[in-house]
């Protein structure tokens, strides 16, 4: 097929009107932009310079912030949410240094905050996390969710900027983790890799848009490798442990150890095989 029946070709689908080709694709975030705002950002998070530095820094993410709010909320509201967002900087600190402790307490093999900051995945997706959050609160569209999903991409590690998590959250290995919209997460809780925290598949589709349809789990809570906890009224009850591949779709009580029965192991010689 020459180069120009396959061009008509291509382009007589995009005549075709789809839903997908509706999207105006010009006032969106730019990717790029927002890759490199997510990255300074962490900088500043974990920053290390003078106030000289910093305050470049600072201005370099209000420009670029700026630019890409221009595109997804009112123009004039644009330095307004720069300053609301960049003001709540040092409470993501607060936050993000009782997870680093978190994680440091909870990994004996960790050496220091240095390596958590440097090596760990989990705590990378909970910096962009917590950071998302708070524009996600500011209610600017599109841009937390970008944010989230570069970090999902980056580590495997899926947490939506609507969820709700509080203080000292460790994420142990982290990959295939994810964590729902609705999400609600006490202090002092732990995952480990291939964690679901989501909703239950129902028929509702958009008709359930901001309703809780994920779990809540309270404080001190332990889930292990695997576990699946599904649906807006199941609460798993503070100091519960998750045992690893529990698929749990009701409440749990506080101070209970939910684990999967043992299943038979086979044991054959390797020359009966």
């Amino acid at each position: 097929m020459a180069m120009q029946q396959l061009t008509d070709a291509i382009w007589e689908d995009y005549c075709k009107q789809r839903q997908m080709d509706t999207i105006q694709w010009e006032g969106f975030p730019d990717r790029a932009t927002v890759k490199n705002i997510l990255a300074q950002l962490h900088r500043i998070v974990f920053f290390r310079g003078t106030e000289i530095q910093l305050e470049q820094s600072v201005a370099q993410v209000w420009a670029d912030l700026k630019s890409q709010l221009r595109k997804v909320c009112p123009k004039e509201q644009a330095d307004e949410l720069c300053r609301a967002f960049l003001g709540r900087i040092p409470a993501v600190r607060a936050l993000v240094e009782t997870d680093l402790q978190a994680a440091y307490d909870g990994d004996p093999a960790a050496t220091g905050y240095d390596e958590i900051v440097l090596a760990y995945p989990g705590i990378y997706a909970i910096t962009i996390y917590r950071l998302a959050h708070e524009l996600y609160r500011l209610g600017v569209p599109l841009i937390p969710r970008m944010m989230t999903e570069m970090a999902h991409g980056t580590t495997g590690i899926d947490i939506h900027p609507g969820a709700t998590i509080g203080s000292h959250f460790f994420i142990d290995h982290g990959t295939g983790i994810v964590i729902g919209q609705t999400t609600i997460i006490g202090n002092n809780v732990k995952l480990y890799q291939g964690v679901t925290l989501g909703g239950l598949s129902t028929r509702g589709g958009q008709s359930l848009s901001g309703a809780k349809r994920h779990p809540t789990i309270e404080d001190r809570v332990t889930i292990y490798a695997g576990a699946t906890i599904l649906g807006g009224e199941t609460v798993i009850g503070s100091g519960s442990v998750i045992g690893a591949n529990a698929f749990v779709t009701r409440s749990i009580p506080a101070n209970t150890t939910v684990i999967m029965k043992s299943p038979e192991l086979l044991l054959r010689s390797r020359e009966e095989l």
